[in-house]
């Protein structure tokens, strides 16, 4: 940033379901921040920026964006293969970035991009793992921090959509690196986080297709289980599904020598209970967008306040080499998935 500048100066790159919500927050909810590009190859999208958001630079090729000495950071939403090249570029062009998970789908690409930071250390770098900044989940991370169960041994987090009846993830499959890439790498993260970031030693997991046959063809599944030993004796127990009747359910127990903790284990939409001939229930949350709008928000705001405060840590974010490890051992799961062997990492 020009010395003396007040804001941050913020491109958005990829403008789909997600970019969407990433731009709006940068350009109206987050102090610090001044949306001032977006980046996208989709007339349509670029179309939305144009009546959506605040008078900015519109953009068909992210090179350009990146040329562009006015920006001082990107926010990339794109597809998950082109994340750790454009990370790569982002740093080179002299920019502070902000990913969506998963930093890469294959883990030498982690490792070169880890590499590839380390050489501009004046850049903050940070990838997207929402929960984190999740008040449920931070408030169970500070209790954990305090001792309140004693020691924690022990995860059990689960990521469960609603069922897609419109082909969404079918059609997603060729890219998204399978369900425990996509799905379950937020929960490898969570339990990391809350175990004290163990390093994974061996993982085992399977999945059946209960309702999407299409995903066959891609060698991925819509309900799958999985379990993962770290060599400090901890565990962490994950399910993921694409298949969920109710809602969007993602929540997560920790369980410690003197206590547990559950997070969100109702996915409640709101405190409003319905009492009718079916008996008393809540609804649910219908998406993740719905389920984790505080947290997207704080994370925005943790790392623009981290951008503008040189040298600060973007507040209990996920790091590249955390991300690195959750790609680690979620493709470990996929490989255990294919292999129906457990796997040592």
């Amino acid at each position: 940033m020009k010395t003396g500048t007040q804001a941050v100066r913020m491109g958005v790159v990829g403008l789909g379901r997600l970019g969407k919500r990433h731009a709006e927050n940068l350009a109206y909810r987050v102090p610090g921040a001044s949306l001032v590009a977006a980046c996208s190859p989709l007339e349509e999208e670029r179309a939305w920026a144009r009546e959506a958001l605040p008078e900015s630079l519109l953009y068909d090729d992210y090179a350009d964006l990146l040329a562009n000495r006015e920006v001082d950071a990107v926010w990339l939403v794109t597809p998950s293969s082109l994340h750790a090249q454009q990370i790569v570029d982002a740093l080179r062009a002299g920019k502070h970035v902000f990913c969506e998970k998963p930093l890469s789908l294959d883990v030498a690409e982690c490792e070169r991009v880890l590499a590839e930071a380390a050489r501009y250390p004046h850049l903050q770098a940070t990838i997207g793992f929402m929960r984190r900044f999740d008040p449920s989940y931070k408030d169970a991370f500070d209790k954990i921090e305090t001792g309140v169960i004693g020691r924690p041994f022990l995860v059990r987090s689960q990521t469960t959509d609603k069922n897609d009846t419109d082909g969404f993830f079918v059609r997603f499959a060729a890219t998204s690196g399978g369900i425990f890439l996509d799905c379950t790498v937020h929960d490898i993260d969570v339990a990391r986080w809350l175990l004290g970031k163990p390093r994974a030693k061996r993982v085992f997991a399977t999945g059946t297709v209960a309702l999407h046959e299409g995903l066959r063809e891609f060698g991925d599944i819509d309900n799958g289980v999985a379990i993962c030993e770290f060599e400090d004796g901890k565990l962490a127990m994950f399910y993921a599904s694409r298949t969920q009747a109710h809602g969007n359910d993602t929540h997560s127990e920790v369980i410690g020598t003197g206590g547990a903790l559950a997070i969100g284990c109702n996915p409640r939409v709101n405190r409003v209970e319905i009492y009718d001939a079916t008996g008393i229930r809540n609804e649910c949350t219908p998406s993740f967008f719905d389920r984790f709008e505080e947290a997207f928000l704080h994370e925005a705001r943790a790392f623009v306040a981290a951008v503008l405060h040189a040298g600060a840590v973007a507040n209990a974010g996920a790091t590249l080499a955390d991300a690195l490890e959750a790609t680690r051992i979620a493709t470990a799961l996929r490989t255990s998935l294919q292999s129906g062997e457990a796997v040592m990492l």
